[in-house]
């Protein structure tokens, strides 16, 4: 298809996987459509479609046939709605009493006979019509589904709840769709408590701005800030766009950016960030980024569209899902051919519960994507987590990544007569369109000594290697060995090197001009954070750097690790390949920019202080908001622990769910007691699962 188009489209009325697996079929059916994902927690789906083929309303009325609304499509993140569940362990608590009440209510009938009682003197018409009153909603449902030839969890206990309604058990009928309803609210209230990550994120997002227009100020929506206008930041209020602080002086809280909760001083030229907070001081910001393209905006979107990066682990309950049904149907029918006992077949159409599988998997990942978020890490997706539970390598970009990325000029040794001044002012003009942090030191150098500096005539870099450039008309190059050779084995270099500094050769119309020796500072926290990633399971850690072997020695002795020096970024890439050709599971962390290939080349890539990144949010699988190693082993600490959730709710579930199916076919669960039964798989679920929500 051609001028393919992407349209978001919120979708109300989803609790389970197996609802988006229904609403995707609905729109994928459609002629025109090329892709589609639908996310449970964001409650939408992402189409990519041909808009000659297929319209709006077209995908409205799929939808609206699979028994879901379509609301208005969606062009800016969502508004947070009111999120109705706040207090997850005081909501379980009040549910579990009435629950139980309920529970122990049936339980005392049901052992006095009350039930039979009661059937004896409502007439069973009557006590039919309450039934299919009550169990409306459901009915309705799997009637659409079936309908459209699909099962559905609910198909079995409806068959379940009818087959005690036609063998004149119309009061166990009620209770079974009593406890029917029960479960759907429990199915609602796990998914919702899942989707309160997101909307407590999205919350967070400012809802106006207020525009500077010529001497007027002019609050106005957000969605109406356009690039380049001029906004207005008081003390206490949120800031709305990215942008450039071309006024005023601020203390901004960037915690919903970067999860630290300690503000930064901004300033005239700083670069602000929507979503932060102006806790001291005020601000006039020139918008840059504005709406979706904010770094907001992607850390939103990042976090709703994770779900669509699957793990195997949930793929593999996804199909069990699938096969489980027709498997609970078989049972029945056996039951029934042996035992001949029509409510034992109804127990076992009730007990069984497929959406505690669908829902084992997802419940941890959006709990565990939506706190780290909050914490200034963003994972892509559930698969990301499985990976980097069982990742064994550790590559590490050098510099920016294990130092503080602000290397310092500490030597100038001018050759041929040049002098000190002479030398670092050629080599500031001549890097004076690069962005390598060596680039930055230099040009920090000549600005020290107050240094004239001129513009190149001509720039061009070489990646790994350095540049050239065309100053005053001299030809001039500066970088390593392999820009130029003829300096290998320079006795003053070997010296530098030996101390653990970069090297620059500098070159002036084919003669060497001198050597700039720059250092860069280890991270302090750099220690304890490879300690504790160690701790974690990761067997190799190897520092990779395009330093050469003295300087990359050094580094490495001193902190601890591996290494591999000399490299240009594609060598980067084969090494990564070559770790990967060898079995191991690959993680690489580096900035983000120059590193991105390797970055998506690596099974895991996390990019550090990607705020304000583009690049760096979309080449990495996982990307961390701001500067500090100690969260990279907090990743490794996530994922390890939520795959230790998904685990467990995927034991607990398949337990159960044997357990009560076993206990039904032999008789000894009557069909009440399993209407109770399959509500309680979603709420150990939940459970279970909120701990990833309170992550230390």
């Amino acid at each position: 298809m051609a001028d393919l188009q992407t349209l978001e489209i919120p979708v109300r009325g989803m609790d389970c996987t197996e609802c988006t697996q229904h609403v995707q079929q609905a729109i994928a059916a459609l002629p025109g459509v090329d892709s589609v994902s639908v996310l449970l927690s964001a409650e939408k789906a992402v189409i990519q479609l041909d808009p000659a083929q297929v319209d709006l309303p077209a995908i409205r009325a799929a939808v609206a046939g699979a028994g879901y609304i379509v609301d208005q499509p969606m062009t800016e993140p969502a508004a947070a709605r009111p999120t109705p569940i706040n207090f997850t362990r005081q909501i379980l608590t009040v549910f579990g009493i009435v629950f139980a009440v309920v529970l122990f209510v049936v339980v005392v009938g049901e052992g006095m006979g009350l039930f039979e009682t009661v059937t004896g003197l409502v007439p069973w018409p009557i006590g039919a019509l309450i039934v299919l009153a009550a169990g409306f909603p459901i009915f309705r449902n799997v009637v659409r589904a079936t309908l459209r030839g699909q099962v559905i969890s609910h198909t079995l206990m409806s068959i379940g709840a009818l087959a005690a309604l036609a063998v004149g058990q119309w009061a166990t009928a009620v209770v079974v769709v009593f406890f029917m309803r029960v479960g759907e609210y429990a199915e609602r209230f796990t998914t919702e408590s899942a989707r309160r990550a997101v909307k407590n994120l999205t919350a967070l997002a400012p809802k106006t701005a207020r525009l500077a227009r010529g001497d007027v100020e002019v609050e106005v929506p957000v969605a109406e800030v356009r690039v380049g206008d001029t906004v207005i930041v008081r003390p206490g209020e949120q800031i709305p766009v990215d942008g450039e602080v071309i006024g005023g002086q601020a203390t901004v809280n960037q915690a919903a950016i970067t999860g630290e909760s300690m503000p930064v001083e901004v300033s005239v030229g700083g670069q602000v960030f929507a979503a932060t907070l102006a806790e001291f001081g005020s601000l006039r910001v020139r918008a840059t980024h504005i709406g979706a393209d904010t770094t907001f905006g992607k850390v939103i979107r990042m976090v709703e569209e994770a779900e669509a990066h699957r793990a195997d682990v949930q793929r593999i309950a996804d199909k069990f899902s699938a096969y489980y049904l027709p498997v609970v149907a078989t049972i029945a029918a056996l039951t029934f051919l042996f035992r001949r006992d029509p409510l034992a077949t109804a127990a076992v159409l009730v007990v069984a519960c497929s959406c505690s599988f669908a829902l084992a998997t997802p419940i941890a990942m959006l709990a565990s994507v939506g706190a780290a978020a909050r914490r200034g890490l963003l994972i892509k997706g559930g698969k990301y987590l499985e990976i980097l539970a069982k990742a064994d390598v550790l590559l590490v970009d050098k510099t920016g990544t294990l130092t503080l990325g602000r290397p310092q000029i500490t030597d100038v040794v001018a050759l041929n007569g040049l002098g000190e001044d002479g030398l670092l002012a050629l080599a500031a003009s001549a890097e004076r369109y690069s962005e390598h942090p060596l680039a930055e030191a230099v040009r920090r150098a000549a600005d020290t000594r107050a240094l004239q500096l001129t513009a190149p005539e001509q720039f061009a870099a070489v990646p790994g290697q350095g540049i050239h450039a065309q100053v005053d008309g001299s030809a001039v190059r500066i970088g390593n060995v392999r820009l130029i050779p003829a300096a290998a084995g320079l006795f003053e270099a070997a010296a530098l090197e030996e101390q653990g500094k970069t090297i620059l050769f500098v070159e002036r119309d084919g003669a060497l001009a001198g050597i700039l020796a720059a250092s860069d500072t280890p991270r302090p926290e750099l220690a304890k954070a490879l300690a504790a990633v160690r701790r974690q399971g990761v067997r190799q850690i190897i520092m990779l750097t395009g330093d050469n072997e003295r300087t990359a020695a050094a580094l490495a002795a001193h902190i601890g690790i591996e290494y591999r020096a000399n490299l240009l970024p594609e060598d980067k890439i084969a090494i990564v390949k070559e770790y990967q050709a060898m079995g191991h599971i690959v993680v690489m962390v580096g900035d983000g920019v120059n590193d991105a290939p390797a970055l998506a080349q690596a099974d895991v890539g996390i990019a550090m202080g990607a705020a304000g990144t583009d690049i760096a949010i979309e080449a990495a699988h996982v990307a961390l908001m701001r500067d500090d190693w100690m969260l990279v082993p907090e990743v490794f600490q996530i994922a390890r622990r939520t795959m230790r959730v998904v685990k467990t709710n995927i034991g607990f579930t398949a337990v159960y769910n044997l357990l009560g199916l076993s206990l039904a076919a032999f008789g000894i669960l009557p069909p009440i007691f399993a209407a109770a039964a399959q509500s309680l798989p979603d709420l150990g679920i939940l459970a279970n699962s909120s701990r990833l929500l309170r992550q230390k």
